[in-house]
């Protein structure tokens, strides 16, 4: 069966990575994969992260099967993290959390409730989006369509054009809403465009799912849920997927989580029984080291304020790259204005390269960016950013 099976093509940032490892440039220079890179180039186990295994290296004793949707205590953490403590949503138990192996099985799952439940809804992903959605909601048998949000002019968000795409949105669809740090743009409404994404949303009947994967990269742990709060003060009913992968740097550890609101706990229940179903077909229950660690650290006051602090460092120096790069490149005489990728926030800016530039940077300088231009800031540091700013400038 085996014989007529073709070789299938590489993941467009996955594939890249692999291309960079086999480089044997010893200055290339990886701002391609979506992983957080200190300023000596390397991905650092978190000193509370490592706190926290210690603690449940020494109190573990069982590895058996958690629920399908997880061990309980990780669930309130990430209920907490999102709506804040007291929330109403949470007090009021009209949502409900599912463990799932990372963000994107979160959005596999949210992807294959959503093809079984709600048969007929296509979902709507944001022109651009990270290449992966698309892919992810196709094989749970889902149809995308795209809603316009990046003004190539000013590489900034056209919020105009953003509403009225969402107008066009029929009622019953989906749309996938990026909670913070938009990727690959970088680009995010304010708190005000967000309550009027909320008000139409209502208006039309569309659902939102909310991908949730940078909290604490853009401003700080709390403010970044600003917009996820303006849209439960309008909507009532939502899907949201979330990740530790970068704020708790639990890459390979696999922990996110969906989030169920409904309009009552009854609702959420009901939809979360829907949601286990999909979990038991694919994979039973969830891993339970990568949630342990996120339980532990946000369940001891103190492991909590250190991990905020943490957390502050990341974004931090995710910032003071954005400026230094900007500012590089104007004192090399870049004439191309870059001055939008400091108002951006996050991992990754949209840089507004072209492919054949791309190309160019990695043919010839060993400088590797995904083919639409999206850049990696964490991947930059003091050390690179002369080399890496004086090879844009001969692409330009």
């Amino acid at each position: 069966m085996f014989e007529n099976v073709q070789i299938a093509p590489p993941d467009p940032i996955l594939g890249l990575t692999e291309l960079f490892k086999a480089d044997p440039n010893p200055d290339k220079i990886n701002l391609s994969v979506g992983v957080y890179q200190d300023s000596n180039g390397k991905t650092p186990v978190l000193d509370t992260v490592k706190v926290a295994e210690k603690k449940i290296l020494e109190q573990e004793n069982s590895k058996s099967y958690l629920p399908m949707t997880g061990e309980p205590a990780y669930c309130a953490q990430v209920q907490e993290l999102l709506f804040g403590e007291g929330h109403e949503i949470i007090t009021s138990k009209r949502a409900a959390t599912a463990q799932c192996p990372g963000g994107t099985g979160a959005l596999r799952v949210a992807g294959d409730y959503l093809n079984m439940v709600h048969p007929g809804a296509k979902i709507w992903l944001s022109n651009p989006t990270w290449a992966n959605h698309n892919t992810i909601f196709e094989a749970a048998g889902l149809t995308c369509e795209k809603y316009d949000y990046r003004d190539p002019a000013t590489n900034g968000l056209d919020f105009d054009a953003m509403c009225a795409s969402i107008k066009m949105i029929p009622k019953g669809d989906v749309i996938l809403l990026h909670g913070c740090c938009h990727n690959p743009t970088g680009i995010d409404p304010t708190p005000e465009q967000w309550a009027t994404i909320g008000d139409l949303l209502v208006e039309n009947g569309v659902l939102p799912l909310v991908d949730f994967a940078y909290q604490g990269l853009a401003v700080g742990v709390e403010e970044d849920r600003a917009g996820l709060l303006e849209l439960t003060k309008k909507v009532k009913q939502m899907l949201i997927c979330s990740s530790f992968s970068k704020n708790f740097g639990l890459y390979r550890e696999r922990t996110g989580a969906l989030t169920v609101v409904g309009d009552s706990v009854e609702q959420a229940s009901t939809v979360m029984s829907q949601v286990k179903l999909r979990i038991r077909y694919n994979y039973s229950n969830p891993p339970s080291h990568g949630g342990q660690i996120v339980a532990t650290v946000l369940g001891d006051k103190e492991l909590r304020a250190k991990w905020l602090d943490e957390v502050a460092d990341i974004r931090n120096r995710i910032n003071s790259m954005r400026h230094l790069f900007v500012k590089t490149l104007k004192d090399k005489g870049v004439e191309q204005d870059f001055s939008s990728i400091i108002e951006q926030c996050g991992m990754f800016s949209f840089s507004g390269l072209t492919k054949e530039q791309v190309d160019q940077l990695r043919e010839k300088y060993s400088i590797y960016i995904v083919g639409s231009g999206r850049i990696n800031v964490a991947g930059m540091t003091p050390d690179n950013m002369d080399r890496l700013c004086e090879a844009i400038k001969s692409v330009l």
